[in-house]
């Protein structure tokens, strides 16, 4: 296992187009629209425009030519259980339908300028990586399937531009090797994100406690980028430390395409980050001490000493004088033993708060 450069650090945070994403930040939202777009520059911009609606930070599509991703060869060759398996039709055959044209790119992403989201990609070959380069790109997304493409993770990290990482399907070693790669660039700048692989995933496969060990073998920044139906997966990231979040954007499910099913429609997504950022308030400090709204309940959910009975000024009080009940005007119960044999310095009503300068 690789350890730590002691000389190198991962940023804590940083910039993305005036956004601060990483540690004491809010969750940074992508809206990953894949092959949602229909085949369309309008409807890809009308996907631009809802997201921004429903709060999400960034609009991401995927730059690749079927030619330079895959083999109908080598597909046709397996058997496959999988979403792949499901199509019915050449694996690239589906993928020549939902390539984002290269033509269209510089539009999309001034149009997402235009309205106030940021526009990224996921560059699948160099000629990819340097047209979002040109396009203006913030950030570059490297998808879980190249993350041992080792010569590619090199060559987008070297942009010097933030790097998301998705590590669905690898192993720690793996994604080990990696991250060295990045790290020799001198590129600081890594979100380091846990993803399964299927589409859907499955709850029992999600292993959000794999950020616990990112944060501990890489010091990195946390995502995760999900495939699970619904916001659970995300919220356990979050509470986990995920500063950055994922998932698949349709305008509606029922949609004929190969990422519409398993993808997020408006609602859903608002709502996701609508109950992350309750979550985030929820996580709080790690500081454990009486709150604001706790400063009543403090006292009345409480126990104080107080009197059992009417005590005569004088008396010594006895164990059965005392009663411990609620509110805590009173001395706390802890002290008891302090207050036994002490002399009362005034007559004490049944049901009257014991404090300290009523004892002698």
């Amino acid at each position: 296992m690789h350890m730590i450069n002691k000389t190198f650090k991962f940023s804590d945070a940083f910039t993305i187009n005036g956004r601060k994403i990483g540690n004491g930040q809010p969750v940074y939202f992508i809206a990953e629209i894949g092959a949602n777009f229909d085949g369309s520059l309008d409807k890809a911009k009308e996907y631009a425009r809802v997201a921004k609606k429903c709060g999400a930070d960034c609009v991401k599509i995927q730059s690749f030519k079927a030619k330079k991703i895959v083999s109908r060869k080598a597909f046709a060759s397996m058997k496959l259980k999988g979403v792949h398996g499901s199509w019915k039709r050449p694996v690239d055959e589906v993928f020549k339908e939902v390539e984002f044209p290269r033509e269209w790119h510089k539009a999309f992403f001034e149009y997402c300028w235009k309205i106030g989201i940021t526009p990224s990609s996921a560059p699948y070959d160099y000629e990819a990586v340097d047209l979002i380069e040109k396009v203006g790109t913030e950030f570059y997304k490297i998808g879980s399937g190249d993350i041992t493409w080792l010569e590619m993770v090199e060559y987008i990290a070297k942009k010097g531009k933030p790097v998301l990482l998705a590590t669905g399907a690898s192993t720690l070693a793996e994604v080990d090797e990696a991250v060295r790669v990045i790290e020799k660039t001198g590129n600081r700048n890594l979100v380091l994100m846990q993803c399964i692989t299927n589409y859907p995933s499955r709850f029992e496969s999600a292993n959000i406690k794999v950020l616990n060990t990112y944060r501990e073998a890489f010091g990195v920044i946390l995502g995760y980028s999900d495939h699970a139906p619904g916001d659970v997966v995300p919220l356990g990231a979050v509470a986990l430390g995920a500063k950055v979040i994922e998932k698949h954007f349709t305008l509606d499910k029922g949609l004929s395409g190969p990422d519409h099913p398993h993808s997020m429609e408006p609602q859903e997504f608002a709502d996701m980050i609508s109950r992350t950022r309750d979550l985030e308030k929820a996580l709080g400090s790690s500081r454990k001490e009486v709150v604001a709204e706790e400063s009543e309940t403090v006292i009345v959910q409480r126990r104080g000493l107080t009197a059992a009975h009417d005590i005569k000024k004088g008396a010594k009080i006895r164990r059965d004088d005392i009663v411990e009940l609620r509110p805590a005007l009173g001395i706390y119960p802890k002290y008891k033993d302090v207050v036994i044999g002490k002399m009362a310095k005034k007559n004490l009503k049944a049901g009257e708060p014991i404090r300290w300068e009523d004892i002698a």
